[in-house]
């Protein structure tokens, strides 16, 4: 009876060990995901390591989905959020772009999935990520595309990354042969990106 009792002891412990951790769930498309590499080598992996480095702080989930849409990730979301989330980021919207969907859409389904967020978790932190496209659809539609997100981030007091692949895109030693997705030198430098982010809402 002894033992039982110093087990269920330490068991208690360890789950209010556990439900301590904060909860940051990465929520994106195949740039999240880790497109050609192991989940491992994607970014939300190495910030997992760097944030827990010293000790066991975050639980980190890595949401990505290639070939995602601002729709089919608003789609996805209740399932998602089936547990607490204390620090959200959003990466969507590049796939909406490179398809030429109208922008008032993007904008929308944003909006929503972070309506959504917060309606589960009032007191969660949102993180958008800033992203651009090729200027092949017109100087109209890409600089309209880039200014939804730094609105959507006003708009919801959220924090801002100005561009997911700032000091990645355009850099061949950075990208897989495609030319767009980051290779894994080039997602060691879009973690530091967002981790400069993370860091400041910890």
């Amino acid at each position: 009876m002894k033992f039982k009792f110093l087990g269920l002891i330490v068991l208690f412990f360890t789950l209010s060990f556990t439900s301590g951790k904060k909860t940051i769930l990465f929520y994106g498309d195949s740039l999240t995901a880790g497109y050609g590499l192991s989940k491992e080598q994607a970014f939300p992996a190495i910030i997992d390591r760097k944030l827990n480095s010293n000790s066991d702080q975050y639980k980190i989930i890595n949401a990505g989905l290639s070939g995602e849409t601002t729709a089919g990730g608003l789609n996805r979301l209740d399932w998602i959020l089936k547990e607490p989330v204390d620090i959200f980021i959003l990466e969507l919207g590049a796939n909406d772009g490179l398809r030429g969907l109208p922008l008032s859409q993007t904008e929308s389904n944003l909006q929503q999935i972070i309506d959504k967020v917060k309606e589960k978790n009032p007191n969660v932190e949102v993180i958008i990520a800033g992203m651009m496209v090729p200027p092949n659809l017109g100087e109209d539609y890409t600089e309209n595309f880039r200014s939804i997100f730094p609105r959507i981030a006003k708009k919801n007091n959220a924090a801002l990354i100005p561009f997911l692949l700032q000091g990645v895109a355009g850099n061949e030693n950075l990208n897989l042969a495609d030319g767009i997705h980051p290779n894994v030198e080039g997602h060691k430098i879009v973690a530091n990106n967002v981790l400069e982010v993370i860091r400041s809402l910890l």
